[in-house]
């Protein structure tokens, strides 16, 4: 995954995640996982509903977020849930040329016989992960999935929930956030979900994960489970920063790009990743972690219109107040009364925030007079800017409030 600008510094190390889509071990050198790199982890209304069973059709080519209820619900609602949304739940399957297993010599005298361009216009499936039909806009049907679900594919195709393979193209995709938008023709698409805010999901919620562990086999299975955290920010050793749900819900290879759904039927996350096991080998299980649909619907949407994500950045290294320590909030005489906010754990040299006077210790409250209670927030809040704008921030420093300006690089 590509560098964020806005990282954080971590402060657990050693813990190993792994990106869940199911290597079909086609290819030369078998193997359990598509993984896109070890990260650490760091501690710290009635809802309208549209019903999976019709397609959504939406002009302006826009996905948005519904209400939410925060209400805990029984087993035979999280059964309607799954209706709701199993029918726009498609398998990704990604397609790679085949390896030949020819010795240099036989290989040789193939490419002299034209047999290595045939081998190379040989496909075969490399990995398989999941999707989500969201919107059917402009003749087309849009599926969201993981980045890392699509990377290195040849051809793309995706499977129906009837068991139809249809294929797939590109929209734009994004490392950063793991997220990759594909489009099928409209007039194959069954069915769309809708997706609720993730901001209002509270621990303890119940949900459920739909996708295809193990691939295509399995497709649309569901696993339950309740949301452990709301937010979790892991930073990869190239200094890429998420935020993620976690879940118990179990999440395994072939579910990456699946939906992770409330009891309303909406889709409050993306399936992504799980916590392996630690560095000294001890295994894990129950943490699994899915990308907000708040960060999901923003980028999807960029992806759509641009088939590319431009970001501008602060230049800051942050954290979520929530995940600070009691000793840290009064290391930086942060009052109890802020109970929300992000921390600026450092400040990057010859960036607008070390112009504006921004420094470490900072807490972030207000971005252009929006409050900010997260990393994803500030994430959101800046992601709809671009490279040159001018913004404030409302930021606490030493328990003082103070407001500052910069201009966005």
């Amino acid at each position: 995954m590509a560098k964020n600008q806005e990282s954080q510094k971590s402060t657990n190390k050693g813990w190993k995640l792994v990106a869940v889509s199911a290597a079909a071990g086609l290819l030369a050198g078998s193997i359990p996982f598509a993984s896109v790199g070890a990260y650490n982890a760091l501690s710290g209304n009635q809802s309208i509903v549209q019903s999976s069973n019709n397609v959504s059709s939406n002009t302006s080519g826009s996905a948005k977020l519904q209400n939410t209820s925060t209400g805990s619900s029984n087993n035979g609602s999280m059964t309607s849930a799954f209706n709701k949304v199993s029918a726009a739940v498609v398998s990704v399957s990604n397609l790679q040329p085949a390896k030949s297993s020819q010795n240099s010599l036989s290989s040789y005298f193939g490419q002299m016989y034209g047999d290595d361009e045939k081998a190379k216009s040989t496909l075969q499936t490399a990995s398989e992960g999941s999707g989500l039909i969201y919107q059917t806009a402009n003749g087309k049907g849009y599926i969201v999935t993981n980045n890392h679900v699509i990377e290195g594919a040849t051809k793309l195709q995706v499977i129906l929930n009837t068991g139809e393979a249809v294929d797939a193209n590109v929209v734009g995709s994004d490392s950063v956030t793991d997220l990759a938008v594909l489009s099928i023709e409209s007039a194959k698409v069954p069915a769309t979900a809708s997706f609720g805010s993730s901001d209002s999901l509270e621990p303890g919620q119940p949900v459920i994960a739909i996708g295809s562990p193990l691939g295509s086999q399995y497709a649309t299975s569901v696993t339950q489970g309740i949301i452990s955290a709301k937010s979790r920010t892991l930073n990869s050793n190239s200094g890429t920063q998420t935020t993620v749900i976690q879940t118990d819900a179990a999440i395994n290879p072939g579910n990456s790009g699946g939906p992770l759904v409330n009891s309303d039927g909406q889709v409050v996350g993306i399936n992504s990743m799980k916590l392996a096991q630690s560095q000294d080998g001890t295994n894990v299980e129950g943490m699994g972690f899915a990308i907000p649909s708040d960060e999901v619907v923003t980028i999807i949407n960029q992806l759509v219109e641009k088939g590319s994500i431009t970001r501008p950045k602060i230049g800051v290294r942050v954290a979520s107040v929530s995940e600070m320590t009691q000793q840290l909030r009064q290391k930086v005489q942060l009052p109890d009364s802020v109970t929300g906010g992000v921390y600026i754990a450092s400040v990057d040299d010859n960036t607008s925030a070390k112009e504006a006077g921004i420094q470490s210790g900072d807490v972030i409250t207000k971005f252009e007079g929006h409050a900010v209670n997260s990393v994803t927030e500030l994430h959101s809040l800046l992601y709809q800017k671009q490279v040159g704008d001018t913004i404030s921030l409302e930021i606490v420093r030493a328990g003082q409030t103070q407001t500052v300006s910069l201009k966005l690089n």
